[in-house]
């Protein structure tokens, strides 16, 4: 930051306004590599970004490590205990009641004592129906009254918490009786259901909200901020419990809510709490409500709250692996809930998500990812650098057998100027670039001292730079890739879609003179834009129809009459598709003679272009080998066998010899 300061000129200091502007660029370029490596291979670009992100990038998890680790997390939760511990703990209460009771009656020699012990003997089997019947039961052992008011303290503290998390704790010291502290709660919820109603209405409630966590703030451990982030909690808890209700067996369940129902009532909440349920539904309808999910199934019985805590965690858990997960239809980075992700695996693995998510918007602020109407493209940019990346490794494969370019070392004088300039090599003929020569003489001198008055500039040999001039030939490259399924079948598809895109770079940069189309057929042919090459995948329709591909490579070398005419077929099968005469495909396997003599037919016309015909046939079988040798025979041309991974080497290297025209060869 800089600051002026009268008469004593700038003070500069820390940047204060935001991102540092002097800071470097947000480096992506192994981001688009990689991206470029998958769609080379074959993949499209949403596949390829997707996977980018799975992997993570700069050292920083992806969205498959982060998912993994919450499915570890979610093995736990599963293990977290059973659903019934409630159920488990007022048996075990009741039995020691009954026990206790019994104990007291069976010395007395009364008839009442009789009585009584046969009214215990006549209890009904369920454990709810046991409890309500005994409610007004006059215990004589005060042992047995103590665990049945133990009863009634776990029920009220257990459905409570169930509702809220935290209750339990906040009413821990609460005793039977305590009514300012059950007065407390119940304000408590008929409050937060006025609060809600207000909500749902539309009403401004932020000073409602206020003066709500002001006067019940202590039964909110969590501290909400708003009242949205209330809300959200509270339903999110009901729907949990609902889940949990429906993972128990329907004996369980008719138990438990028999208990829940006999502490409401108790409590006076009945009423109220089945009204602000009712609130949170309708604030909350995409929650999950009613439906039947994963619940935790450990050893260790759980209690109302805790299981309802359980199950909460677990579906946070599962809503966030499907999150991380991206396989839904419109998924998106914005989609993953940050602080679900903080609370299963804490702030590094926000970072984690926050690089990702910073990682895409580079992509596209930088400009090398469009998105159109949820469309996502590469830029023009991003695939010169894809062709780019593929002709180099090309290249490297050529160097390393041996085989390099072959082209000649200059651009021929007897064309049109480049302009362009090198340096001056022994034997050069073009014409010398005097601007550059005499620009590198001074500055190659600029640094000497120099005598007054002098002025000449002493050019030496190591200035002469030639222009360059464009050859007397150029070369018009038809290349015909086949997008037959069979080429992902057989895994050739990425080979020939980095094949395509290293020819379409090495014309478009070095030899700027040629032209070049990419014509992808299957059942029909089509011209191909690297942009759109690079996005293509395979046609799921059946057919080979090379016939229209060479159709199109004709017009596209008429278009070029001057050049030397080269067309390049990459298949991987015989031709089972033609168009018929009023341009509709025909498709039949095993090829019908009518496919072969049409497919022929227009190889003849090509060859009567004077075009050269080259096959890459990435399938040994006999059929199309015998079918490719009689077609190059025919355009004098050649067939070659590459394996996949070497395709790119033998048809840069093809178009390389053959572009020198037919005087080269």
């Amino acid at each position: 930051m800089v600051r002026g300061r009268p008469g004593k000129g700038y003070r500069y200091g820390r940047w204060h306004g935001g991102p540092d502007p002097l800071a470097p660029p947000y480096d992506v370029a192994a981001a688009v590599d990689e991206l470029g490596d998958s769609v080379l291979a074959g993949n499209g670009v949403r596949e390829a970004l997707r996977d980018l992100l799975r992997r993570g990038a700069d050292g920083r998890a992806g969205l498959d490590q982060l998912r993994r680790s919450v499915r570890d997390r979610l093995r736990q939760a599963r293990q977290a205990g059973r659903m019934d511990g409630t159920l488990e703990q007022v048996r075990e209460l009741l039995d020691r009641a009954l026990a206790a009771e019994r104990r007291e009656l069976f010395p007395d020699p009364d008839d009442a004592a009789r009585l009584a012990e046969s009214e215990l003997d006549a209890l009904p089997e369920d454990t709810a129906s046991a409890v309500r019947a005994l409610k007004d039961h006059a215990w004589r052992s005060p042992e047995a009254a103590q665990a049945y008011s133990e009863i009634e303290d776990l029920l009220r503290r257990e459905v409570l918490d169930s509702s809220f998390q935290g209750m339990k704790q906040a009413l821990q010291a609460m005793q039977d009786g305590d009514s300012a502290g059950m007065q407390a709660v119940k304000d408590m919820v008929a409050d937060l259901s006025a609060l809600v109603d207000a909500h749902n209405r539309g009403e401004d409630t932020e000073q409602q909200f206020a003066d709500f966590m002001s006067k019940h703030g202590q039964f909110f451990p969590d501290d909400p901020q708003s009242v949205d982030e209330l809300i959200d909690s509270l339903a999110r808890r009901a729907a949990a419990q609902e889940r949990m209700m429906a993972g128990l067996s329907p004996d369980q369940r008719a138990e438990l809510q028999d208990l829940m129902s006999q502490a409401m009532d108790d409590l006076g909440l009945q009423s109220e709490m089945a009204h602000l349920n009712d609130a949170l539904r309708q604030a909350r309808p995409d929650l999950p409500w009613g439906q039947r999910g994963s619940v935790p199934d450990g050893e260790q019985g759980l209690g109302m709250g805790d299981a309802t805590t359980a199950v909460a965690e677990l579906a946070d858990l599962e809503a966030l692996s499907s999150q991380l997960s991206q396989g839904y239809a419109g998924a998106s980075l914005a989609d993953i809930d940050e602080e679900l992700l903080e609370q299963a695996l804490g702030r590094p693995a926000v970072d984690d998500l926050a690089a990702l998510r910073r990682l895409e918007r580079e992509l596209e602020r930088q400009g090398y990812l469009n998105r159109s109407e949820g469309k996502l493209e590469l830029s023009p940019k991003a695939v010169r650098r894809l062709g780019a990346t593929a002709l180099r490794r090309v290249f490297a494969h050529l160097s390393a057998t041996g085989r390099g370019e072959h082209d000649v070392a200059d651009a021929g004088a007897a064309g049109e100027l480049t302009g362009a300039s090198r340096e001056w090599r022994f034997g050069d003929e073009q014409p010398l670039d005097v601007v550059r020569t005499v620009r590198n003489a001074v500055l190659r001198h600029a640094g000497e001292p120099r005598e007054e008055g002098q002025r000449r500039v002493k050019i030496g040999v190591e200035d002469f730079e030639v222009v360059e001039t464009e050859r007397r030939t150029g070369a018009a490259v038809a290349l015909l890739v086949d997008l037959s399924y069979s080429m992902a079948l057989r895994g050739t598809w990425g080979a020939a879609k980095s094949t395509a895109m290293a020819l379409h770079s090495l014309v478009t940069t070095r030899y700027p003179q040629d032209a070049i189309e990419i014509i992808g057929f299957s059942s029909t042919a089509q011209v191909l834009r690297p942009e759109t090459l690079a996005e293509l995948s395979v046609d799921t329709l059946q057919g080979t129809n090379l016939q229209h591909g060479l159709m199109l490579a004709r017009r596209f070398l008429a278009r070029h009459h001057d050049a030397e005419p080269i067309v390049l077929v990459v298949t991987d099968g015989e031709p089972t598709a033609h168009l018929e005469d009023d341009g509709t495909p025909y498709f039949c396997w095993p090829p019908m003679p009518e496919t072969i003599a049409r497919t022929v037919a227009e190889v003849e016309r090509v060859a009567r272009s004077g075009a050269t015909l080259n096959v890459f046939a990435l399938d040994p079988e006999p059929g199309l080998i015998d079918f490719v040798h009689e077609i190059t025979a025919r355009a004098g041309g050649r067939v070659f066998t590459p394996d996949s991974d070497r395709l790119g080497e033998y048809v840069v290297a093809d178009y390389l010899r053959v572009r020198k025209g037919r005087r080269g060869r």
